[in-house]
């Protein structure tokens, strides 16, 4: 079904894709938002207050999410499955808040986000001339290392040792912008409000990614500063009723990726090596996550959040591999590129100063396919989802790098990180050792797999060991569980690191001089020839086609335009809305269709035509989760929280026809939180004027 449509449709739309933008396309940067664009197509007007006004409502959640802030006392909306981590980090083998809910009736009732931070942009700078002056004249691993240099210091630069604000400099357009933006950083975030995961995420993994949804994937939290409630007087108006048909819609959020500007040399070997070996894996990893859940009641509890997002990922890069498969798709992606190397060369001064970097990238795709394995293994997906290693990855690396000026370190130990990267170590959570030992088991035999028994760094990883036997000698010795040992090691510097006998900082020290030589034999001969050649593509687009063209995301705020539609496939039409009379059909008592016990006892309370999900031509992507939907007045409607199948293609391209945001709408939100929660003062709180 998707690989059929992603051949029709979606190809045509992708064949203009390094053009200037279709239709309701494009996640814009808010200093280049296309105003005049949408006042033509929708009569909206989208003035400069407009924008600053929603950019300063607008929240980054690090926990890999958007939202916004909602009232004057610091309150965010986002989605539920954006603070289900802390939901289950609140969660005791006596007290389940996933599977029952989290109510709030006080504000000391609301609970501290172990490692969530929440991040409002205050300001945009362009220093591209900046990262070019660094880095004129350098190639392979000396540009990776004078870009990474020049970014750190003005990160650094930008906000100095201020606490209250984090800096990052953003790579756009895969290198032909660099701007620096500024956030103003909140620590301290409560979880307020959260419904049951049946609730939630109601039709579980066979509705996602689909429409008709009955989801109320809502969550709410508070941002503190001080041990007090912030005070946010720029907050969005919420708008309890229900959207209208054709009704136009913004979508304010933070994307975290997309794949449009890679080339067809890219794209082809994402297709034919990256995305498999990813699927496998997650494949495999999902199998031992529902073996592991069947063991007993807790289990599955502890199971339960991994499970939903390994089985999300899988769907995600399923849809992907669809796209990339479809002959008709990848037919439309070289003539785009076609077309761009055209314009090039009728250009003799442009073609003189772009060469050819599509050619460049081609020949790098060999050096991908040889070193793609050892970086996966070693470096970028080292330790699978094990939290115990990814502290001591940490803590080792923290203490090696801070050693040096921050210039020199990795980038991401930088000074203007290391704020956040202590939060995230240090903040008391809960960790389950079974399923750190599943992880981690997981992680060395696949590395043994992959890398094969007589590789240097698998002999030096495992030794004598069986995976499952380390894993479980790993796990069971270090104390790296407790969030006073892990203090101490960060306090205590290399020093401290070099002098620990925890198993799990020995294997990260063990496993380190192999991870960096992986890491830096790919910035050599992948990353760095690879980012160096797509400044120049670039270039070229902008000298094609101006600012028309919008960046990949990023995982920085961004605005998308569109309106509220259905849309028709293979002769079905689909409507743009449900209601809550179509959550009470759809239910069957058995999981995952099975209704929470509050919902069977509301049901009478309820308003059945109530709008309860509807959906958009907005072009989003993953990392808008929490998003809000806003009206032309700014106003919100809803929170994006998916998208339909068909937008799974969405990494490398958009289809206007048949692309769409799943929203839960802000009609349904008060009404449950009103009638089936009895949650009144926090309906009186959103609802204030």
């Amino acid at each position: 079904m998707l690989r059929q449509t992603l051949g029709g449709a979606l190809a045509a739309a992708i064949a203009l894709s390094a053009a200037p933008a279709l239709a309701d396309e494009g996640m814009w940067t808010f200093d280049n938002f296309p105003a005049a664009k949408v006042a033509q197509a929708y009569g909206v007007k989208t003035d400069q207050k407009w924008l600053d006004r929603v950019q300063a409502a607008s929240v980054r959640l690090t926990s890999g999410c958007s939202a916004s802030l909602v009232s004057k006392q610091g309150l965010v909306f986002t989605n539920h499955h954006c603070v289900v981590d802390c939901v289950q980090s609140l969660s005791d083998d006596k007290t389940d808040y996933v599977k029952d809910g989290f109510l709030t009736t006080a504000r000391t009732e609301e609970k501290k986000c172990a490692g969530m931070q929440a991040e409002v942009l205050v300001s945009i700078t362009d220093l591209t001339a900046d990262i070019g002056k660094a880095t004129a004249g350098k190639t392979g691993i000396d540009f990776v290392k004078a870009r990474d240099a020049a970014k750190g210091a003005a990160e650094t630069a930008a906000c100095g040792k201020d606490e209250a604000f984090r800096c990052q400099l953003v790579t756009l357009y895969r290198g032909g912008q660099y701007k620096l933006y500024k956030y103003r950083k909140y620590s301290d975030v409560r979880l307020v409000f959260a419904p049951e995961i049946a609730t939630a995420f109601f039709g579980g993994d066979p509705d996602n990614f689909n429409f008709p949804r009955f989801n109320l994937d809502t969550a709410f939290v508070r941002l503190y500063e001080n041990g007090k409630p912030i005070a946010s007087p720029q907050h969005l108006i919420w708008q309890s009723r229900a959207p209208k048909d054709g009704e136009v819609t913004f979508v304010s959020g933070n994307p975290g990726g997309t794949d449009r500007m890679l080339t067809v040399s890219q794209l082809q070997t994402q297709r034919d090596l990256a995305l498999p070996i990813g699927q496998l894996q997650r494949s495999e990893l999902r199998g031992r996550l529902i073996a592991f859940g069947e063991r007993d009641a807790e289990s599955k509890r502890i199971a339960t959040d991994p499970l939903f997002g390994v089985e999300n990922s899988f769907k995600v890069f399923y849809g992907r591999q669809f796209a990339l498969n479809d002959p008709a798709f990848m037919e439309a992606k070289r003539a785009a590129e076609a077309e761009l190397r055209a314009k090039v060369a009728a250009d003799p001064r442009l073609a003189a100063d772009i060469g050819d970097p599509w050619g460049e990238i081609a020949k790098v795709q060999g050096p991908y396919a040889d070193r793609f394995l050892r970086l996966r293994q070693l470096e970028s997906g080292a330790g699978s989802l094990s939290e115990l290693f990814l502290f001591a990855r940490e803590l080792v690396r923290a203490g090696q790098e801070r050693a040096k000026p921050s210039a020199e370190r990795l980038p991401e130990y930088g000074d203007a990180g290391l704020a956040l990267m202590a939060k995230q170590i240090l903040d008391e959570q809960p960790v389950d050792a079974a399923l750190e030992q599943l992880y981690l088991g997981f992680w060395l035999s696949k590395t043994r797999e992959y890398l094969t028994v007589d590789d240097a760094a698998v002999k030096q990883l495992l030794g004598k060991e069986s995976p499952e036997a380390m894993a479980a000698r790993l796990v069971a010795g270090t104390k790296l569980a407790d969030p006073a040992e892990r203090k101490r090691l960060w306090d205590g510097g290399l020093p401290a690191i070099l002098a620990s006998n925890d198993p799990m900082i020995q294997l990260a020290l063990r496993i380190d001089p192999a991870a960096r030589e992986a890491r830096t034999a790919w910035e050599t001969e992948v990353s760095g020839p690879t980012d160096r050649a797509a400044e120049r593509i670039a270039r070229a687009k902008f000298a094609a086609y101006g600012d028309a063209v919008y960046p990949d995301a990023t995982f920085t705020l961004r605005l998308s335009y569109g309106k509220v539609a259905g849309w028709t496939h293979r002769g079905v039409t689909i409507p743009p809305f449900t209601t809550f009379a179509g959550l009470y059909d759809r239910a069957t008592g058995a999981e995952p269709f099975q209704l929470a016990p509050r919902w069977v006892a509301a049901k009478d309370r309820l308003n059945p035509a109530t709008v309860y999900n509807f959906v958009t031509t907005n072009d989003i992507i993953g990392g808008n989760s929490g998003s809000p939907v806003l009206n032309a007045k700014a106003e919100i409607l809803g929170a994006a929280f998916d998208g339909n199948i068909h937008s799974l293609g969405g990494n490398y391209g958009y289809d206007g026809a048949i692309n769409r945001t799943v929203v839960v709408a802000t009609s349904a939100a008060t009404q449950a939180l009103e009638k089936v929660y009895g949650q009144t003062a926090l309906v009186k709180e959103l609802t204030a004027k």
